[in-house]
């Protein structure tokens, strides 16, 4: 086994750990304080046919909204953790919602193996990064698993940098014991790679710097760069 799958079945179990018995009442708990998901569902302005997938799509909830939104959409999520993509079955086959999911590593995820599918219309990672310890190829893989005029939506943790620093230092500590950081130099990195595709990128924080919310639309034709990103 190379290190690569030696890191990627750690970090794999890790998470199932993490979440075996948390994923019972994640969505419950957790709709309190990952502020912006809606926001970002309700923005992907999907029509039918769009192929759409979520990297890191955990319980399957965000998938199940975007379902009844966009009717006719093509979903599709991958998840690190076969104990999240349980709940999501389970959650999918109860709400009657079609999905296709897999399991699979989000820094070198193949969709065509998962899926049967090269490329995607959109897609999204909802405070998925924050989790990920290498967050950057998990960037990079996604910009390449996007099509033509594609667009890659994210929200997650942002520095929190207009709220009061108690509050930032109780949310980073309580954020660690769930393996949970906040990636402060996401809008650097997503600026780079908008300028390295020709891309457009839009970026802006959400209740005060809590969240921080992005947009990244790929050129219809695409530069050579993206098989480098």
């Amino acid at each position: 086994m190379s290190a690569v799958e030696h890191g990627e079945e750690d970090h794999a179990h890790l998470m199932d750990r993490t979440y075996r018995y948390q994923r019972h009442i994640y969505d419950l708990t957790r709709r309190y304080y990952l502020l912006g998901r809606d926001r970002l569902i309700d923005d992907l302005n999907a029509v039918p046919g769009t192929t759409m997938l979520e990297v890191g799509c955990g319980t399957g909830r965000n998938l199940i909204r975007a379902a009844r939104l966009f009717p006719g959409a093509r979903l599709h999520g991958m998840d690190i953790s076969e104990e999240m993509l349980e709940t999501a079955k389970a959650a999918a086959g109860r709400q009657g919602v079609e999905l296709s999911l897999a399991q699979g590593d989000a820094t070198r995820f193949n969709p065509y193996a998962a899926f049967g599918v090269s490329r995607f219309d959109r897609i999204y990672m909802s405070y998925t990064l924050s989790m990920i310890p290498d967050w950057q190829a998990t960037l990079a893989q996604g910009i390449c698993n996007l099509a033509p005029g594609g667009s890659l939506h994210i929200v997650d943790f942002g520095e929190q940098e207009r709220l009061p620093r108690w509050f930032r230092s109780m949310l980073r500590a309580w954020l660690a014991q769930f393996h949970v950081s906040p990636r402060g130099d996401l809008k650097r990195v997503l600026e780079a790679l908008a300028a390295k595709l020709g891309a457009e990128l839009e970026f802006r924080p959400l209740y005060r710097g809590y969240a921080w919310y992005a947009v990244l639309c790929l050129p219809e034709a695409l530069k050579e760069a993206q098989k480098n990103a």
